[in-house]
């Protein structure tokens, strides 16, 4: 692949909107609209289409989809296996292609390097262990490991035999990860002694051993991440834990995948709700890996020469759908980093992209502002020359956000496909694709083809251009959309289906047509408040807020008001040398106002260091509003920054004891 291409161009009547170049539609997958017009006609033979020259299948669907309000089944009667998908089909044409690169926090450790060859024979062994440990076809695995290629191999060894996996974020207290075991009744676990974050040994088997004590656990597998000096010292409980190591010694190469019905669960991934409370989303086989398939290709316009690097933990569902699933399935070559952005400093993740000839980029909007904030100058030194496209996920990117991206990362002729979706999804649903965009900073772009993505008000109309109302998406559902809450079919209907009935799935996002074809997302609708009998959107409140020169980060949480029932109140971070005063406070009131009305002005703006974030980068707004009303805050366990908490206490004049 030639380096320094220009793979977009400007459109020269309207700002800060993109195209792609010739030379991008000419190696792009998708060029033409055509794919977008045919799939709208029949999304159901479209998909059906996809996922016959996607996948191999051992037995072909006798029915493509099935729909009984509100469970929708895809290509119906189907046998295959994930595993299969992911490895043993690449094996004539691709053995000894580099599947995974491994590079880890220790600058010092020589970064691993797994073939598709070497990755099978791993995972067949695998297999065969969790099999001799007493696993069997539906039986659930919890996995609780860092960035490290033994998670990969741990998830498609469950696939290869049936078996349901769970995946735990390591950054997780064992608390949490008990919870989850508990819920899903795993009766194996993985983890590991330890991983290194920001220098630091993070001993991993102590919080395990939190969750082992459920009564479902029988086994627990341990992978060796320290030895020679750095080795912890753990206790090993007989005839519990095993050394991963001693069990893969022993193990066979030998595996048959187990053929699984294409409706057959392949994974649990525990989200949070409002409450706090652990829901188990169920993803099953065939429709969630169709959709991993030509999303991945798609989306990223993978090519045999191309260097795939998502930065999301496997703890998530980008890390489950784009760090395995997704690029393992079309045969890629990615790269997975153990540790933090910020070790030794902030040129990292430019110095591994630059080592590994990256060419495709993928991380959040959270980890672009604060590159941004640590400055462009720490990508110089690093060649970043063959970096073709430039990926966001997570959450709504802002216009300056968006325009350092591209600019700095990007040095302005790379793409960003800002894409849209949720854990619930299972791959991305809105975003342009690189052979047509258009690329428009602040705009996620157009449903994916064969999905039918609907703007509606509160009444269920659909909305006019500019207005905000509720994204949804009507049948024939995505195929990668969740199938169900395990264990909590309420919990499934009233979250996704209440809003609109049970034929129309609720994203509980805000969103606008830009144009005739493109979203702009304005963030989740869960965070709503109603203030003198208005609804207004937190999410909304706080773009206009982050729209403000002078600000880096908003968090907008409702505060009770005698007469107006409601009222915003502003958690703000503004830029380095930026003194918060009344001037500024004034200027943020007046930004607001100009963008959404007097109705939504914060009632009081708190100029803050920081604000409470999941280790995804998401704000947990609900610690804010618990603060405000002197509430009970509940476990802060889960946050990448638990200090923030007595920090904000003190701020706000917190009294609860």
């Amino acid at each position: 692949m030639a380096k320094k291409e220009k793979w977009v161009v400007r459109d020269k009547n309207k700002r800060n909107v993109f195209w792609p170049s010739v030379e991008m539609r000419e190696r792009a997958w998708v060029g033409t609209d055509r794919f977008y017009k045919d799939a709208a006609k029949n999304p159901m033979d479209f998909w059906a289409c996809l996922a016959r020259d996607g996948l191999d299948w051992f037995k072909e669907w006798k029915k493509v989809y099935e729909s009984k309000p509100p469970y929708f089944k895809w290509f119906l009667g189907g046998k295959l296996n994930a595993s299969y998908n992911c490895l043993d089909r690449h094996l004539k044409d691709k053995g000894n292609k580099v599947a995974i690169i491994w590079e880890s926090e220790p600058l010092e450790e020589r970064e691993r390097k797994i073939t598709y060859r070497g990755l099978y024979r791993e995972v067949c062994k695998f297999s065969n262990v969790l099999k001799k440990l007493g696993v069997k076809k539906g039986d659930r695995v919890g996995i609780y490991l860092p960035m490290i290629p033994e998670v990969m191999v741990s998830m498609l060894a469950c696939a290869r035999i049936g078996a349901v996996h769970s995946i735990v974020f390591s950054a997780f207290s064992g608390i949490n990860f008990r919870k989850r075991v508990e819920d899903c009744g795993a009766k194996v676990l993985v983890t590991c002694d330890g991983y290194w974050r920001r220098g630091k040994q993070i001993n991993l088997k102590k919080q395990a051993d939190v969750a082992a004590k459920a009564k479902t656990v029988k086994k627990v597998v341990v992978v060796k991440r320290f030895t020679g000096k750095d080795e912890l010292k753990l206790p090993m409980r007989k005839g519990r834990d095993y050394w991963y190591h001693e069990l893969m010694a022993k193990a066979s190469e030998d595996s048959k995948p187990v053929p699984v019905e294409s409706n057959t669960p392949l994974f649990l991934l525990y989200t949070s709700g409002t409450t706090g409370k652990p829901k188990g989303v169920i993803h099953d086989t065939a429709g969630y890996l169709t959709q991993a398939y030509w999303t991945t290709l798609w989306d990223f316009d993978l090519h045999e020469d191309d260097v795939f690097w998502c930065t999301a933990d496997v703890g998530w569902i980008t890390g489950h759908t784009y760090n395995c699933y997704g690029p393992l399935s079309v045969g890629a070559t990615m790269v997975i980093y153990e540790g933090s952005p910020d070790m030794p400093n902030w040129g990292r993740l430019w110095k591994i992209a630059d080592k590994f000839d990256v060419s495709v980029f993928y991380t959040a909007p959270t980890a672009i502002r604060m590159f941004k904030k640590m400055g462009c100058e720490l990508t110089k030194g690093y060649d970043l020359s063959t970096l073709r496209i430039l990926g966001t996920v997570g959450e709504p990117i802002d216009l300056e956000t968006w325009l350092w991206y591209f600019g700095c990362i990007g040095n302005g002729r790379c793409p960003v496909i800002d894409t849209w979706w949720q854990t619930e999804t299972g791959g991305t649903l809105v975003n342009a694709l690189p052979g047509i965009g258009p690329f428009i900073a602040t705009v996620a772009g157009r449903p994916f083809p064969g999905t039918r993505a609907e703007i509606l008000d509160e009444k269920g109309k659909p909305v006019k251009k500019g207005r905000t109302g509720y994204l949804v998406f009507k049948p024939p559902f995505p195929p990668g959309l969740l199938r169900g809450v395990w264990k909590n079919p309420k919990k499934y209907r009233d979250t996704y289906w209440r809003e609109y009935g049970p034929k129309v799935y609720y994203t509980s996002d805000g969103a606008k047509w830009f144009d005739k074809h493109n979203i702009r997302v304005t963030g989740r609708v869960d965070d709503v408040m109603k203030v003198a009998g208005h609804r207004l959107s937190s999410a909304e409140i706080e773009d206009a807020i982050t729209s403000h020169p002078e600000v880096i980060v908003s968090a907008v949480v409702p505060k009770p008001d005698e007469i107006r029932g409601q009222v915003p109140v502003a958690f703000v971070v503004l830029r380095p040398g930026v003194k918060p005063s009344p001037e500024v406070e004034a200027s943020i009131v007046k930004q607001v106002r100009k963008e959404i009305g007097p109705t939504a002005k914060p009632h009081q703006v708190f100029f803050v260091k920081g604000l409470p974030k999941t280790r995804s980068g998401k704000i947990m707004r609900r610690f804010l509003k618990s603060m405000l009303v002197n509430e009970k805050l509940g476990d802060a366990s889960t946050l990448q920054n638990p200090e923030i908490v007595g920090y904000l206490k003190k701020v706000v004049g917190y009294k609860r004891k």
